[in-house]
């Protein structure tokens, strides 16, 4: 299967790098382009659902891409969107990790990293480890609304307590494999777990899970539940 990216930046140079690296794969292909946010939004509406996955800079002309990030995953079957960032836990990445995207990546990252996130991203896993989001949203938690020591987000109320317990475990950065042994329970059990709690809360992948643990007060700055 062809993975179809679209490459979004105001940089033509930057563009025409990302293009050279994943034309010389066999798996993937480019299939379109924007240099903002407006065109970007222009171009997937014409392109109607020919896109899989969406390298998003995020700082553009007219439409910065956390804004053009959320219009674009509140669309029906959305594609994935990686954001590329210049620095390390930095407000952009914050905010485009809470607009919907699977996951951020520096600018120069190695072509390699690049391109196994991309497949990371089209096969539903998200790129940015649990652990890495944990510790960018402990130092912007500030910016979070304020809760009590209870979750203020009704979907919450769906989940089993033993879904509930899983879910804090994901949200502190531990692996499937680590959940298991805390709770001693098979890793297909675990993954099951987070399966149903994904389909329950209506979120795309591991990392909306920690976001959404913080925004709930489910998980507070330093990662206890």
């Amino acid at each position: 299967m062809t993975i179809r990216v679209m490459l979004v930046d105001d940089q033509v140079l930057l563009r025409t790098g990302f293009r050279m690296v994943l034309a010389a794969q066999p798996d993937m292909e480019v299939v379109a382009e924007a240099g903002d946010g407006v065109e970007a939004l222009q171009v997937l509406r014409a392109a109607a659902g020919a896109v899989d996955v969406v390298l998003m800079d995020v700082r553009m002309p007219k439409l910065d891409g956390v804004e053009t990030t959320r219009r674009i995953c509140v669309e029906p079957d959305p594609p994935k969107v990686l954001i590329l960032t210049t620095f390390d836990l930095d407000e952009y990445a914050f905010s485009g990790l809470k607009a919907g995207a699977s996951g951020f990546m520096l600018k120069d990252v190695p072509p390699g990293e690049l391109l196994a996130a991309i497949r990371a991203v089209h096969s539903g896993d998200a790129v940015v480890a649990p652990s890495t989001t944990r510790r960018l949203l402990d130092r912007f938690a500030p910016m979070l609304p304020s809760s009590g020591k209870q979750p203020q987000h009704k979907e919450l109320e769906r989940l089993t307590d033993r879904e509930r317990e899983v879910m804090v475990l994901v949200a502190q950065g531990l692996s499937n494999g680590e959940i298991a042994a805390r709770l001693v329970l098979s890793e297909a059990t675990v993954k099951t777990h987070v399966g149903r709690i994904l389909t329950k809360l209506g979120l795309r992948d591991r990392v909306q899970v920690v976001v959404l643990a913080y925004e709930t007060g489910l998980v507070r700055a330093g990662g206890h539940g």
